[in-house]
């Protein structure tokens, strides 16, 4: 079992122990306060990547959706010294402000004519999902994977999404080939791409702009909303506007599910630097959830389309 968060001790087996006798201490302790009216459970739910989190769900009976509400952060301040009851009740106020915003009625998602405008898609990596892979639609693509959501709308639960399962698609009585249908058409609309030049996006941060002579030509690939930007290559046509205004291939980098790094294609002379650019980035700057691959792409000018040229190891 596999946690983004260290466990303490002497060892992994200690550690391992401890945690599982904090859980135990933490739901008992939470069922004890909410009262018999409320049904406490641990879940663990695998997020991108495989990474495995354990999780707090508090329902009533008449609950039909409850937020989980994960314990890594619970953890780390109970190993800091932090008061478990002090703990326990930070968890019921965190639940109880969720609860709010969460109570909404789903019913709504059981019929697909309701739910198929906001069907969106993202990419993940292939090798490192295929236990999750196993329950939800995908398509292949390179050495990632295009997998389904659903976009909640944000003034019910701000940006918040449903992953896609096998089990919806047969409540619906759908097919993968139709969900991937409706997320292009919603994709092209509700996603718009957007280009920007990385010194651009940089200046915008941090309201420094850079001298002329130290510009290079790099973009960021992704889409309006910044949010599971990396899939925007799959319908992209502002790569082909800038393959064609620099009379380019254009080599990609994978900076996050959340976009991409592009630049002009000088040959295979350099992708062992940008490879050990991208292991870089992945292991000092970007969260194990949200990884997106540790290969390049390039977009072909001539084919207009988007391959995988070259994999670390």
């Amino acid at each position: 079992m596999s946690f983004c968060f260290a466990l303490p001790g002497e060892n992994g087996k200690r550690g391992a122990m401890e945690y599982r006798k904090f859980v135990e201490e933490i739901m008992n302790l939470l069922q004890e306060k909410m009262g018999a009216e409320y049904t406490v459970k641990v879940t663990e739910v695998t997020k991108n990547n495989d990474i495995r989190l354990k999780g707090i769900v508090i329902m009533r009976e008449s609950d039909k959706i409850s937020p989980t509400i994960y314990l890594d952060e619970p953890y780390r301040k109970y190993c800091g010294g932090g008061d478990m009851s002090e703990i326990v009740e930070q968890i019921a106020a965190l639940y109880e402000e969720q609860e709010r915003h969460v109570n909404f009625d789903m019913d709504f998602f059981s019929e697909y004519a309701c739910v198929k405008d906001r069907i969106f898609y993202k990419v993940i990596h292939y090798g490192k999902n295929r236990k999750l892979l196993e329950d939800i639609p995908y398509f292949k693509w390179n050495d990632l994977a295009v997998v389904f959501y659903y976009a909640v709308e944000e003034k019910i639960l701000g940006k918040a999404s449903i992953l896609i399962h096998n089990n919806h698609l047969d409540m619906w009585e759908q097919s993968a080939d139709a969900l991937y249908e409706a997320a292009q058409n919603n994709m092209k609309q509700g996603m718009p791409e957007v280009l920007i030049p990385l010194q651009e996006m940089i200046a915008g941060l941090t309201g420094v702009k850079p001298r002329e002579e130290r510009k290079v030509q790099m973009y960021v690939l992704t889409n309006a909303d910044r949010m599971y930007g990396a899939a925007v290559m799959l319908y992209s046509e502002k790569l082909k506007e800038l393959a064609d205004r620099l009379r380019s291939d254009l080599l990609i980098l994978p900076s996050s599910v959340h976009e991409v790094l592009v630049l002009p294609d000088a040959g295979s002379a350099q992708y062992d630097f940008y490879l050990d650019m991208v292991e870089e980035v992945n292991t000092t700057q970007v969260d194990p959830e949200e990884i997106l691959s540790y290969s390049l792409y390039r977009y072909d000018r001539m084919k207009e389309e988007v391959q995988e040229i070259a994999m670390k190891g």
